[in-house]
């Protein structure tokens, strides 16, 4: 059928137009379907800056917070780090406290930071990372699903590179990134907890996932060893923990690693900083399958803490602060070297 002026097509019944006007026609409808296509493929991006975003997943109305670096611009996907908090707390206090923003802003990712559930509004929330925690365990929440939501979400409202998308997370949110990284590993390009080891009654990744973790011998809270750990303040509520080392062999024998680890000199706190006495042990296993890693940072000293980030916060409940390594450097110099 040909095309005219008012409605793209005319009946064959209809006389053609002249070979000069039906040449310009079909240009200018050349030019039209271009520049259609073109707008339909060109997507705005969110401004630089913090965004507070809501969905609804299985009834659930859920929220995130989004921090967008400098330079963020529609022609450039940028990579993405989730950052989940620990039992009990909520995204401001981990955005806050992770300071995981100064980062982002300087090497150029978006760092989410998702809200869980299960507490009163903002407060008290947790995330179902299998065996652990709260009521968001207790019933069965689709963390995994809602995740998944929002890096769809994400990528409706700005360009994200679906290749490079990360996890990590504090205590719970530690375990939350394992989770996600476990039964989404084809979307998850690598991972890298903070105190708190995984706590999946099943774990059958599809492909392999690069893996860093961070974790204090000296944890008081999230036990390096495992074991059931301290009641929560108030509570006589307790969590059984898994042990770091059988987490690793997990990892490390499903991505085809070395069994053994090979260790680099330890990292030391500055004498006569409030670090002095701490130290940092990297334990590279690899090369593993697919080109991937598995890294444990070994600390003593420091308590249940996410290091390099705001000092002194809840010390009696999380123990002692430190910066003898900067936990969001190290983890994005890692995630930097995979993608999916």
């Amino acid at each position: 059928m040909r095309r005219n002026r008012s409605n793209y097509f005319v009946p064959p019944s209809q006389p053609s137009p002249a070979r000069g006007e039906g040449g310009l026609r079909g240009l200018r409808i050349l030019l039209l379907a271009v520049l259609v296509a073109l707008a339909g493929h060109a997507r705005a991006a969110l401004e630089p800056g913090d965004h507070e975003f809501s969905i609804t997943h299985q009834t659930l109305k859920r929220s995130y917070l989004v921090r967008v670096p400098p330079h963020a611009s529609a022609d450039s996907p940028l990579p993405v780090v989730f950052n989940f908090h620990g039992g009990g707390g909520n995204a401001k206090t981990q955005k806050w406290y992770s300071r995981m923003d100064r980062t982002a802003d300087r090497e150029g990712f978006i760092a989410v930071y998702p809200n869980g559930t299960g507490g009163f509004g903002t407060r008290l929330l947790t995330w179902n990372a299998g065996n652990c925690c709260g009521v968001a365990a207790v019933t069965r929440v689709d963390d995994v699903g809602f995740v998944l939501a929002v890096i769809d979400d994400l990528a409706r409202k700005t360009p994200i590179d679906a290749a490079r998308i990360y996890a990590t997370g504090l205590s719970n949110g530690s375990m939350m990134a394992y989770r996600i990284a476990a039964e989404a590993s084809d979307r998850i390009a690598a991972v890298a907890g903070v105190a708190g080891a995984m706590t999946l009654p099943k774990f059958a990744p599809k492909v392999p996932v690069p893996v860093m973790h961070v974790h204090s011998v000296d944890d008081q809270r999230a036990l390096y060893e495992g074991g059931l750990g301290p009641a929560f303040p108030m509570t006589d509520t307790r969590v059984f923990h898994t042990s770091v080392d059988s987490m690793l062999k997990k990892w490390t024998a499903h991505n085809g690693c070395p069994a053994q680890g090979t260790a680099a000199a330890p990292v030391a706190g500055k004498p006569g900083s409030p670090d002095e006495g701490h130290t940092a042990t990297r334990i590279t296993y690899g090369p593993c399958r697919d080109g991937t890693e598995v890294i444990l940072w070994k600390l003593t000293g420091p308590g249940h803490v996410w290091p390099g980030g705001q000092r002194d916060f809840l010390p009696l409940l999380l123990g002692t602060s430190s910066a003898v390594i900067d936990a969001n450097s190290e983890m994005w110099a890692f995630f930097a070297r995979f993608r999916r």
